[in-house]
């Protein structure tokens, strides 16, 4: 009987992982959520359907992250895709008793220095947007087509070094947004993701 719960524990564990790995899928609707920005203000997924939508998972305290940052790569990027109507959505998911949380005044003032250009900035601190998209690490990326469907998962791009200068990598995000934008399947729409992982409370 106890070898039996055992086995029977072990699988709906095993099946738990499995359900948690696979919580977005390519070519599947992507979740829909609600949240709040950090000027107070409800943004929903839904919201903007008939555009492109992008998703970000940001802590500027990772190293990854600052990199794409200060080098300005990262605001090249999203300066380029919102004179197309792309919409950026930042994600910050890390919990309110780590360091590098940000209250929304000072993800206000992070946000004008850093000349962050993005739709909007999600205060997620309690993991709710970050679970849902199961994203891991700072950056993990998602792209989301005017349909509402997820086209790409995972990383910024292919050089997962902090000292590199993104500028000379190849950009899975700008690849995917080339495509959409030309009515063409994006080239490359799963990579591993990379960068310090996400500060959740749990």
């Amino acid at each position: 009987m106890i070898k039996l719960m055992k086995t029977t524990f072990a699988l709906f564990t095993a099946l738990t992982l499995a359900s948690a790995a696979f919580a977005v899928e390519i070519g599947k609707p992507a979740p829909d959520f609600t949240a709040t920005d950090i000027n107070g203000k409800t943004v929903k997924l839904s919201d903007y359907k008939g555009k492109i939508v992008v998703l970000e998972s940001y802590n500027s305290d990772c190293p990854f992250c600052n990199n794409q940052y200060k080098t300005g790569a990262m605001q090249e990027l999203q300066s380029d895709l919102a004179s197309k109507g792309v919409v950026w959505l930042l994600v910050n998911s890390v919990n309110p008793n780590n360091s590098s949380h940000r209250t929304p005044d000072q993800a206000k003032k992070e946000m004008a220095d850093k000349k962050i250009i993005a739709t909007a900035w999600i205060d997620d601190n309690s993991g709710a947007v970050g679970h849902l998209y199961g994203m891991k690490t700072t950056p993990h990326m998602f792209v989301v087509d005017k349909t509402g469907t997820l086209v790409y998962d995972g990383a910024i791009d292919n050089k997962p070094d902090p000292m590199h200068d993104p500028r000379t990598a190849r950009n899975y995000v700008r690849e995917a947004m080339d495509a959409l934008i030309a009515g063409k399947p994006v080239p490359v729409a799963q990579t591993k993701p990379y960068g310090c992982g996400v500060k959740y409370a749990n």
